[in-house]
C-alpha cells in the first residue's frame, strides 16, 4: 500500500472556481485509478489561490492481473470473421480454445492482462487529468499546447510507503514532476521538499499557507467577530463573501478599518453592497443603531506595521467609492423630496420591459390595477395597494440602483419614505420582489402581499400570452420562481383566491393591448373584462354578453381573444406542477396532489394544499392505507359489474335486503361517515372529513371478508353493488381516490 500526494501549483486561481476544481481533481484522478484497477482507502482534495492538492491513502502498489474470457465466432464461420476476432482479442489462432455449444463448436479466447505498477498508472491518469481538466475558462501560454486556468508552474506527484517516498516521473509540456513545494508568495523563505501529505501540510503552514479552505474561512470569521465584539459591534454575516475571501488568501490576516464619518448616514444596505461588491469587505454593524460603522478586510500577509499601511490604502479607495454612492443617494433623495416618486418613475415610460409586452410603465399600470383588485381579498386597502404598485419599481430609474441593481426594492423603500409616503407603501416597495427563492422570507403585510402577488401574476400571464414559457432547461425570465412565489404568498398568508379569475383578466388585458383599434373589438373585450370580475372566468363572462353580440362581433372576439381559456388552463397547470415540487419537500406525494386536483376549486391553491395535507396525513395511518385498498376493491368490482350489466350502481341500497351482520354494520358506518363528512366538507375541515372517511375502514374490511358481493340472488347482488357505489360516492366526495397509487 502507498499514499499519493499531488499538487498542481499555478498563478492565482479565481476564488469562484476553486471548490469545483478541487472536486474535479479528486473525481478525475480517483475514477481514473479505479478504472485502471487501483483501489484506495480514502481521498481528500484541497484548494488555495495558487494550488490544487489531492491526498490519496491506501493505494494499491500495482493493479491486479486479470483474465478475461471472450466468446468468438463459430468454427465454421468465414475466415474474415475469425481474423477480426483475433485482431480484437490480441491473440493468435493457436491460443484459441474450441468448445461445444448448442449451435455447434465455438472459439473462445482467454485474454490475460498483466498488472502494472501504480506509478505507471498514476502518471497516465494525472497527465490525462491535467490535459483535459474542465476549467470554465482556461488559457495557453508560452509555446506549449497545455491549457490551464492560469500558467501552471510545477507539479508534485509523490508516492509514500513505509520504506520511503518516490517521485512519480511525469513530464507535461516541459513541466516535470518532483517533490518541491513553494510556500507563500511573499512571506515564505522559498521552496522546500516534502516526503508525505502530513509533511506537506505541516511545512506549508510553516511557510504561511493554510491548505484547507474551511480552516481559512473559520479563522477569518473567528478573528473578525472577536475584533468586532471587543468594540461592542457585530459582523454582518455573509457566507458567500466569506467563501470568496477565503479563496483569495493563503495566509488570512483580519484587519478592521474605519468608515469616514461623512458616509455613516448612508443606508446600511448601500454601505454593505458597495463594500462587498467593490472591495470584498465585511460590514461591521452597531447592534444598537443598526448603522454600518466599520469594515473588515482580509489581507494575504502580515506586515511590520500590523496592517496600518494596508488599511490606509483600503480606506482611501473605500472613500472614493462611497463618495460616488453618497452622490447618487443625495441626487435621488433630492428628486423625490422635490418632485415625488412620480418624477422618479417617469423615465420608465421609455424603458422596455419586453419588446412584445411594452414598457415598464405599461407593466406598472397593469400591476397597479391588479393589486387594487387583489387588495380586499388579502385584507389590504385598495388605494394603498394601487399607490404602492405605482411606485414600487420607481427606483429602477434611480442612480443608485443603476450602479447597484441588487438594491432594487430596498432603495425604493427609502425613497418612498423620503417622499412622505406611508410606511406600508414603502415596505411594499421593498418586499414586492419577495419571495425570490424557496428559503426567502415571505411578505405578510397585506399591501406588500397584494403588490407582490400582482407583480408575479402579471409577469406570468404576460409571458404566457406571448408564448414565452420555460422549457426543460431554460427559464430566462425566472417564471418558475415567480409561480413558486405566488404559491408561497398564498399558502403562508392563508389567502383564499381563485387564480382562474385573475389569470383570465390579465391575459385578456394583454389581448386588449395587442388588438387593433380599427377592428372595433376593444370595447367588447373591455366589457368581457368587467364581466370576469362577476362571473370568474373568460368563458362565463363571454356567455353573459353574447346575446347582445352579432355573429360578426362574436367572430371578432374569438379571433382576438379566443385562446384565453386554453392559455389560462395551461398556466394553471404550470402552477400545479410547481405546487407538486413545493409540496414534495413536505413529503406529500404527487398522486395525493393529483387526487385533490381532480376536485372542484383546484385554482384555489390554499384550499388545494389543505386538502392534500389532510389526505396525506390520512394515508400515513394504517386505517387510511387500508381504506384506500378497500375503496379500490369496491371500485374495481363496481367497474366490472357496471361494464358487464350496462348500468350504473349509484342508487341507494336498502337496509332491508342486508343479510349478514357485517353488511348491516357497513350501512351504519356509511351513515355515520356521511353525516360527519358533509358538514366537514362544507366547512372545508378536510382533516375531520378524512378522519370520518378513515373511520369506515373496520366495517369495509369486515364486509369484504364476510360478504360475497356477486350473490346468486339478483336483488341481493344489486343491493350490495349499490352499497359499494355508496362507498365510492362517499370517498370521492372527499378526494379522487382513483388517482392514488397502491
Amino acid at each position: 500500500m502507498a499514499d499519493l500526494l499531488i499538487e498542481l501549483f499555478s498563478e492565482e486561481i479565481p476564488a469562484r472556481m476553486q471548490k469545483r476544481a478541487a472536486e474535479d481533481l479528486k473525481s478525475l484522478v480517483t475514477n481514473g485509478l479505479v478504472d485502471a484497477g487501483l483501489t484506495y482507502a480514502s481521498a481528500g482534495a484541497f484548494a488555495t489561490p495558487r494550488r490544487l492538492a489531492l491526498s490519496i491513502e491506501g493505494l494499491l502498489d500495482a493493479s491486479p492481473t486479470t483474465v478475461e474470457e471472450r466468446k468468438g465466432p463459430r468454427v465454421d464461420a468465414p475466415e474474415k470473421a475469425l481474423e477480426g476476432f483475433l485482431r480484437g482479442a490480441g491473440v493468435t489462432k493457436d491460443e484459441l480454445e474450441i468448445r461445444d455449444e448448442k449451435k455447434g463448436q465455438v472459439y473462445f479466447a482467454k485474454i490475460t492482462k498483466p498488472g502494472r505498477p501504480a506509478a505507471e498508472i498514476v502518471a497516465e491518469v494525472l497527465e490525462a487529468t491535467v490535459r483535459n481538466f474542465p476549467w470554465p475558462k482556461s488559457m495557453r501560454w508560452g509555446a506549449g499546447s497545455l491549457k490551464w486556468v492560469r500558467p501552471l508552474h510545477s507539479i508534485v506527484c509523490l508516492m509514500t510507503r513505509e520504506d520511503g517516498a518516490e517521485v512519480v516521473p511525469l513530464d507535461i509540456d516541459g513541466i516535470t514532476s518532483g517533490n518541491t513545494v513553494w510556500g507563500h508568495r511573499f512571506m515564505s523563505s522559498g521552496s522546500f521538499k516534502v516526503t508525505s501529505f502530513d509533511d506537506y501540510a505541516t511545512k506549508l503552514k510553516q511557510n504561511f499557507v493554510v491548505l484547507d479552505g474551511a480552516e481559512r474561512a473559520d479563522h477569518i470569521w473567528h478573528d473578525a467577530t472577536n475584533q468586532a465584539f471587543a468594540q461592542g459591534l457585530e459582523v454582518v454575516e455573509d457566507k458567500g463573501l466569506l467563501a470568496e475571501v477565503a479563496g483569495l488568501v493563503e495566509w488570512p490576516v483580519v484587519l478592521m478599518g474605519e468608515i469616514g464619518a461623512d458616509f455613516l448616514d448612508l443606508p446600511p444596505e448601500v454601505l454593505q453592497t458597495s463594500m462587498k461588491e467593490h472591495q470584498k469587505f465585511f460590514s461591521v454593524r452597531n447592534p444598537k443603531t443598526g448603522r454600518i460603522e466599520k469594515f473588515v478586510t482580509v489581507a494575504n500577509r502580515e506586515t511590520k506595521d500590523n496592517g496600518a499601511t494596508i488599511l490606509a490604502g483600503n480606506q482611501k479607495v473605500l472613500s472614493a467609492r462611497l463618495s460616488d454612492a453618497k452622490f447618487f443617494w443625495e441626487n435621488d433623495v433630492r428628486t423625490v423630496e422635490r418632485d415625488g416618486m412620480e418624477a422618479m418613475s417617469a423615465p420608465l415610460a421609455n424603458v422596455t420591459f419586453h419588446n412584445k409586452l411594452g414598457s415598464e410603465a405599461a407593466r406598472i399600470a397593469r400591476i397597479a390595477t391588479l393589486a387594487e383588485e387583489i387588495a380586499p381579498i388579502v385584507g389590504a386597502d385598495p388605494a394603498e395597494a394601487a399607490t404602492a404598485a405605482k411606485v414600487a419599481k420607481a427606483d429602477l430609474s434611480s442612480e443608485m440602483v443603476y450602479e447597484f441593481p441588487e438594491l432594487q426594492g430596498i432603495m425604493g423603500r427609502y425613497y418612498s419614505q423620503k417622499a412622505g409616503l406611508p410606511d406600508v407603501v414603502a415596505d411594499a416597495c421593498r418586499d414586492h420582489y419577495s419571495p425570490l427563492g424557496p428559503s426567502d422570507e415571505v411578505p405578510s403585510e397585506p399591501v406588500s402581499v397584494a403588490v407582490a402577488m400582482a407583480d408575479k401574476l402579471d409577469k406570468l400571464t404576460g409571458f404566457w400570452a406571448i408564448d414565452e414559457k420555460p422549457t426543460g432547461s431554460k427559464d430566462p425570465f425566472a417564471l418558475r420562481r415567480a409561480a413558486l412565489g405566488v404559491i408561497r404568498l398564498l399558502i403562508t398568508n392563508d389567502v383564499r383566491l381563485h387564480l382562474d379569475r385573475f389569470i383570465d383578466s390579465q391575459l385578456l388585458l394583454h389581448k386588449i393591448a395587442e388588438a387593433d383599434e380599427n377592428d372595433g373589438v376593444i370595447d367588447t373585450l373591455k366589457e368581457i373584462l368587467d364581466e370576469i370580475a362577476e362571473h370568474g372566468v373568460f368563458g362565463a363572462a363571454f356567455d353573459a354578453i353574447s346575446d347582445k353580440l352579432s355573429d360578426a362581433q362574436k367572430d371578432a372576439v374569438n379571433q382576438a381573444a379566443g385562446n384565453v381559456p386554453d392559455t389560462s388552463e395551461d398556466l394553471l397547470s404550470f402552477f400545479h406542477d410547481r405546487l407538486k415540487v413545493f409540496l414534495k419537500d413536505e413529503g406529500i406525494r404527487h398522486d395525493v396532489i393529483d387526487a385533490c386536483l381532480a376536485m372542484e376549486g383546484n385554482d384555489d391553491i390554499t384550499l388545494l394544499v389543505k386538502r392534500a395535507r389532510a389526505l396525506q396525513a390520512m394515508l400515513d395511518t394504517e386505517d387510511g392505507t387500508n381504506l384506500i385498498q378497500g375503496f379500490k376493491r369496491a371500485n374495481n368490482i363496481l367497474s366490472q359489474a357496471e361494464e358487464k350489466d350496462g348500468v350504473e350502481y349509484s342508487f341507494g341500497p336498502d337496509l332491508k335486503f342486508a343479510e349478514v351482520a357485517e353488511e348491516k354494520a357497513l350501512f351504519a358506518a356509511l351513515d355515520a361517515a356521511e353525516e360527519a363528512i358533509k358538514p366537514a366538507m362544507k366547512a372545508e375541515d378536510f382533516t375531520a372529513a378524512m378522519s370520518a372517511m378513515a373511520a369506515m375502514r373496520p366495517e369495509v374490511d369486515a364486509f369484504f371478508e364476510a360478504v360475497q358481493v356477486n350473490a346468486d340472488n339478483d336483488i341481493v347482488r344489486r343491493n350490495r353493488l349499490n352499497l359499494l357505489g355508496r362507498i365510492r360516492d362517499i370517498c370521492l366526495s372527499v378526494a379522487d381516490l382513483t388517482r392514488i397509487e397502491s
